[in-house]
């Protein structure tokens, strides 16, 4: 998606964005500790009435089970050892590609083991391991996201200790950050959990199962099947296909990288083009995306979906594409920025070996992260045609994490104004402690995209919301100037006023409201500007209708 606060130092293929607003696509539910029945569930996350993830869970007294996936995602599987006391002891994972089967050869294996103020981690994939201790504070418990399965053993450890609350360090299994979670019970069948600014609240019956609940933020509801109707619950694959009646078609591709590995995408190619025409490869945003860089705020936002069916009707062909861990994409998950760009390289050397498409008139279109990595590729290769840098960030990782934590404290109505300033200082020192040590956040956290802006010499086009508060919109006006410095004079700026950072129609661009959006259309208003920036650049030839 975005710079919101991504921890990917375990950055798994499977976990949505953990961020300061996290998604809750997993994990669990169960019985009373020291029962000796086995309860076997399926917990679904709705988005209205749409299944977005299916979570199969089975609890025994001594261990949970969680397998968890979503459409056209690699699944994960989690196995939590329990103690005595409710705590879990020790953690072990495992990775599946996207619609693989439950015995099919894993993407990742490991663990996780939480003793006194540190976590031990242990690491396989492709026959390479790795050991990470990682500080934490003690009695910590590994989340995933924000884990119902964390919900109820911290609702356990309430009632044992005769409390209405409870508060407990989290640590983030997706990033290595240590971070604050608290339960409240509302009423005798129902609770309150929250971590940074989310809010997730879950009925629970009288032997402690989570049993529905509702994430507002995100706009999301859990619904807790049992027996046959769980077992009947399957996900449908994700559909690429051309609409109905479009002037375009849209072929499954693969493209190879030069490291080895294989990218799953789309390719959308006008249909009645009688001569090569020109191309966009599109760069999804941070964390494990896939092709439409799907999110599910306001009802599902597709930002590169509509950005190949508006470019797609103006004659131009898009190459989109799953990222690393995605779809079918292999790949290390645990890359960097740099390591990114070389796919995005790879993705236009392919375009350039098919007929249909010229090679003198290819693009990039980067949102967020891609607008970081588009001008790294950009800079390498001459040949590249233009750019396009959606909410495309100029800080570095390091001063834009300063200020996403402070301004989502800031904002949060929950944390009484006295307190917010060490409230912010808290959740600075929590996040330094860990988060800096995995490949993708230490790149980030000291890349400056300044030098590299003034390199580019293609011709730029800026787009940027002007309530964006995760990239702020002076970051659109640092690159513009820097790429005139640079000696650029092909740099076309556009902010839209009241959109945000997904250039939705948004007053408060404010993170923590997304989930209260209704409408997941990127705006009529930024479509036909880059697509109209994009014909011209590009020299399209209309369509024959």
């Amino acid at each position: 998606m975005s710079y919101l606060i991504r921890f990917p130092a375990l950055r798994s293929p499977a976990a949505v964005f953990l961020s300061a607003i996290p998604l809750t696509l997993l994990l669990t539910a169960g019985t009373l500790h020291g029962q000796d029945a086995t309860r076997t569930a399926a917990y679904l996350i709705l988005r209205g009435n749409d299944t977005i993830a299916v979570e199969r869970v089975r609890r025994s007294a001594s261990s949970v089970t969680a397998i968890v996936a979503s459409p056209n995602q690699p699944s994960i599987e989690l196995v939590f050892t329990l103690g005595p006391d409710h705590a879990i002891t020790a953690t072990s994972f495992v990775f599946r590609g996207a619609n693989a089967t439950a015995d099919a050869a894993p993407l990742q294996t490991g663990s996780i083991t939480i003793i006194a103020d540190s976590a031990h981690l242990e690491m396989r994939a492709g026959g390479n391991s790795r050991s990470m201790r990682l500080g934490t504070r003690p009695g910590a418990l590994p989340v995933s996201n924000n884990d119902f399965v964390i919900i109820e053993q911290m609702a356990r450890m309430a009632r044992a200790r005769g409390v209405r609350s409870l508060a407990l360090p989290l640590f983030a299994m997706a990033g290595g950050a240590t971070v604050d979670g608290s339960l409240e019970f509302i009423g005798a069948d129902s609770a309150r959990f929250k971590v940074a600014t989310s809010v997730i609240d879950v009925a629970l019956d009288a032997a402690g199962n989570v049993i529905g609940g509702t994430i507002p933020v995100a706009g999301l509801r859990l619904v807790v099947l049992e027996g046959a109707a769980a077992n009947a619950i399957k996900l449908g694959r994700a559909d690429y296909s051309a609409p109905a009646g479009a002037p375009y078609t849209a072929e499954e591709v693969t493209v190879r990288t030069p490291a080895g590995h294989l990218l799953t995408g789309t390719l959308t190619r006008p249909s009645n083009a009688v001569a090569s025409v020109p191309a966009v490869v599109t760069i999804t945003g941070s964390g494990a995306q896939d092709r439409d860089e799907y999110l599910p705020f306001a009802g599902g936002v597709r930002i590169f979906r509509q950005v190949a069916d508006t470019l797609g009707r103006r004659g131009i062909a898009v190459l989109r594409l799953d990222d690393r861990g995605v779809g079918g994409s292999g790949g290390d998950v645990n890359g960097t920025s740099a390591d990114f760009a070389d796919d995005i390289r790879a993705g236009v050397a392919y375009l350039r070996t098919r007929p249909e498409i010229d090679p003198a008139r290819i693009a990039l279109v980067g949102h967020s992260e891609g607008g970081v990595i588009a001008p790294m590729v950009a800079r390498t290769d001459a040949k590249l045609a233009a750019i396009v840098l959606m909410a495309g960030p100029a800080y570095t990782g390091r001063q834009i994490i300063d200020y996403q934590v402070r301004n989502l404290v800031m904002g949060d109505t929950a944390i009484r104004a006295a307190a917010k300033d060490s409230a912010a200082a808290a959740a600075r020192a929590a996040f330094d402690s860990t988060s800096g040590k995995a490949p993708w956040m230490k790149f980030f956290l000291t890349y400056d995209p300044m030098p590299t802006a003034r390199a580019v010499k293609q011709p730029v086009l800026i787009l940027q919301g002007a309530t964006d508060q995760q990239v702020r919109p002076e970051e659109a006006t640092m690159l513009e100037r820097a790429m005139v410095t640079g000696g650029n004079r092909q740099v076309t700026k556009r902010v839209f006023v009241d959109h945000n950072h997904l250039f939705l129609r948004d007053p408060s661009g404010f993170p923590g409201g997304y989930g209260n959006l209704t409408d997941p259309r990127v705006d009529s208003e930024v479509l036909g500007t880059l697509a109209d920036w994009l014909a011209t650049t590009l020299r399209v030839t209309p369509i024959a209708r």
